[in-house]
């Protein structure tokens, strides 16, 4: 419970939290005392109001984006202030920037999180409205909250600057071990293998986010603002990382063959079993050591485990004869050939964190590590091409400003007490998504309703004010902390802020709370119909384009792979952000999958078939990630007519797949190409032969090593081209309903 604690204290969203704790209690505390409570109230509503667009970045695109949000929050104030008195100016105006915040969340997250923040600064502004000088006086104000929320996060980004890059990659790194686990967990006898595949695919989703977090900080801030030894090392264990992933992807084995192949001879798989359990603890445990500040310290010797698996592999061969032991020596040896890889680069985590390391290589590659990064730039374009029906986005804003409308309408309708308490919950539970707008609406009314009894409570036996003073700083902490966290919690501890606030405020506290539960209940029913019958962007729609992304990210890496293998040399930045865009996009597919399952049942379209195109487009990942880690780590021959012929007719397959998804043809199409695209691969490894033979017709050493190269590679293009069938005809089955 205490190393829970820590971590807590020591994560980001704790930092942040108490980094707006501060930047809102202290001034209006200060001119509390001095007599301007109102003064200090809305001091700590600008600071609160720029927190939100606070999102882990570089410095300068940190400060850039709270100076914006700082702007945005305080004009909003400023405008909905000066037209409140001319409904013919405000209303047009209130409607027309709901619309366009809404929709600038086209530009990424921190877009959407500026946007969030200005949404947030209307509502509250209607709430609390100002005549006079008072308006200039309070917008002010808000401007200087803001800048004080801003220099004070930038103060404990320039204290710690590196903590939040440590924070990420401990999370990269236990998701990473977690991942080896699994793989693990594969070699069990009875394993469920169907629902551990399910698991990394889950996974997929989550190391995919962390990856670009990370890209962002590591290589942005690399070009921005120089490079320092820690940064370096972070680089270098983030890229070990990836290639960690990609070797766990590339190796599929088939575990129910080789239970049945070595079920008389079961050490041989319990030790290679142990160390693979082993290579996911090293990893758990360098992310404990970066995450508790220590000195690593190795538990595991991975070396001797290897030895382990070296000496049952010999006792194997030993205990048969020649004959019958080389399918099974073979197939061992491909499997201690993956585990060396994987050895060899969590030691280069390891000696990052050990010894003093040279990082000359990572220089040459900083020109290419930008092309890796997200771009930073929002052309007007972008937002013209979503004003339609077919942009998630525009559907959301749309929602959203309608929504906003009637709920405003009811308030004014029914004299609510604080009417824009309504539309604060509607602009905090409505997300694009119907499945996280329910599960949010629920959560905080939930978390409003238990936060209320409990603030009560202890309302009913505490009396004196400094008490409530620090508990209400306390809630204020722990509910910002938890609302990305678990957004129950985070709703319980907010809610209970506000009423020890209005405890010390107002008498008729349990009035005015009675009015919060009843206006938070309203808003989250209207954001959870508006979500169903407004426009709804039920998932299903967008599936197909998700589909269609990640066979295209799939076909673009098969054919950066056949252009190595075709022309030799080293590995192209072409090669590997065709790698990342295919486990990029797997990821997408993955995520969007999930949201249709959180959707009512009559709008999940074909499940079971869109699951399995998610499991065939993994496993056609990891068929290449293997088909390249081989190339890349043997010397290998002259690519044959062979090799081309399979990867063209694979190439095909994956085309034929992504134009019936984009319903560029018919399915028909494709019926006269058939024969074209069925190649008997027994033919193509006689003409590898032939071709191996002619080039060393002396050298049956070289032939023989070259004939195993041939047959490898030959392997994997016939489980490649029968994946590619089954995407094929998988995607001619799904019929998803436009």
């Amino acid at each position: 419970m205490i190393e829970r604690l820590k971590r807590f204290a020591d994560s980001t969203n704790f930092t942040k939290a108490v980094i707006v704790t501060i930047a809102s209690a202290m001034p209006l505390i200060i001119l509390t005392q001095l007599g301007y409570f109102q003064y200090g109230i809305a001091v700590a509503l600008g600071a609160f109001l720029t927190y939100p667009a606070d999102i882990p970045s570089n410095l300068q695109h940190k400060v850039r984006g709270l100076l914006i949000t700082t702007l945005i929050v305080s004009g909003c104030t400023l405008m909905v202030n000066l037209l409140h008195p001319v409904p013919l100016l405000f209303y047009p105006f209130a409607i027309v920037m709901v619309f366009f915040l809404s929709m600038i969340s086209v530009y990424g997250q921190r877009a959407t999180m500026v946007s969030f923040s200005g949404l947030l600064a209307i509502a509250l502004a209607t709430g609390h409205l100002r005549d006079g000088w008072d308006i200039a006086i309070y917008t002010a104000l808000s401007l200087a909250g803001g800048l004080i929320y801003t220099t004070i996060s930038v103060l404990f980004k320039l204290v710690s600057p590196h903590r939040y890059t440590e924070l990420q990659m401990v999370e990269c790194l236990k998701l990473t071990a977690k991942y080896m686990k699994l793989r693990g967990n594969l070699w069990e006898k009875d394993a469920d293998r169907e629902k551990i595949v399910e698991k990394q695919l889950h996974l997929q989703v989550e190391l995919n986010t962390i990856h670009e977090s990370l890209r962002e900080i590591l290589i942005r801030n690399r070009s921005t603002a120089g490079s320092s030894n820690r940064t370096r090392k972070m680089l270098l264990v983030f890229i070990s990382m990836v290639d960690i992933l990609e070797l766990a992807l590339s190796t599929s084995f088939d575990h129910s063959k080789l239970q049945h192949k070595f079920s008389d001879h079961p050490k041989v798989l319990d030790t290679y079993q142990n160390l693979a359990y082993n290579l996911g603890a090293s990893l758990k445990r360098i992310a404990k050591s970066i995450e508790n500040r220590k000195k690593y310290i190795s538990k595991h010797n991975l070396i001797e485990d290897l030895e382990s698996v070296q000496r049952a592999i010999e006792s194997y061969r030993n205990a048969l004869s020649e004959a019958e032991a080389s399918e099974g020596v073979w197939m061992l040896l491909n499997m201690l050939h993956y585990a060396e890889k994987q050895v060899e680069k969590i030691k280069t985590i390891e000696r990052a964190f050990t010894t003093t390391m040279n990082f000359k290589d990572l220089k040459e590659r900083d020109k290419d590590l930008q092309k890796f990064l997200t771009p930073e730039y929002y052309p007007f374009r972008i937002l013209k091409e979503n004003l339609s029906l077919s942009s998630t986005i525009f559907r959301h804003s749309l929602r959203l400003t309608v929504t906003m409308i009637i709920g405003f309408g009811l308030g004014l309708i029914f004299q609510m007490q604080n009417p824009y308490w309504i539309l604060l919950t509607i602009i905090v539970i409505m997300r694009p998504g119907y499945g996280l707008t329910k599960q949010r609406s629920f959560q905080r009314i939930i978390g409003t309703v238990a936060g209320a009894v409990i603030a009560f409570a202890l309302l009913s036996v505490i009396k004196n004010t400094s008490i409530i003073a620090i508990l209400a700083v306390t809630a204020m902490v722990l509910g910002l902390a938890f609302t990305s966290i678990n957004y129950s919690i985070g709703a319980t501890f907010v809610t209970i802020y506000v009423v020890f606030l209005y405890g010390m405020l107002t008498p008729n506290v349990r009035e005015v709370i009675q009015y919060r539960v009843f206006d938070t209940a309203v808003g989250g029913i209207l954001a959870f119909a508006a979500n169903y019958f407004l426009w709804p962007a039920w998932e299903f729609l967008s599936l197909p384009v998700y589909i269609k992304k990640s066979i295209e990210a799939n076909r673009n890496y098969l054919n950066e792979i056949s252009l190595f293998y075709n022309e030799k040399g080293s590995v192209s930045t072409a090669y590997k952000l065709a790698r990342k865009s295919a486990f990029v996009e797997l990821g997408n597919l993955m995520s969007s999958y999930q949201r249709m399952i959180q959707e009512p049942k009559s709008k999940q379209k074909q499940v079971q078939q869109v699951y399995k195109l998610a499991v065939l487009n993994h496993t056609l990942v990891s068929s290449l990630a293997s088909l390249g880690t081989y190339i890349q780590s043997h010397k290998t021959s002259k690519a044959s007519e062979a090799f081309n012929v399979v990867v063209n007719a694979v190439i095909k397959n994956l085309d034929h797949s992504a134009a019936l998804l984009s319903a560029e043809t018919s399915t028909q199409a494709y019926c006269s190409d058939k024969e074209e695209l069925a190649m008997r691969f027994t033919e193509l490894r006689n003409i590898r032969a032939r071709e191996l033979k002619e080039s060393t017709p002396d050298d049956e050493n070289e032939f023989r090593l070259k004939m195993e190269e041939a047959n490898l590679i030959i392997e994997q293009l016939v489980w490649l081209n029968g994946l590619s069938e089954k995407i094929l005809t998988a995607t001619k089955q799904l019929e998803l309903t436009k």
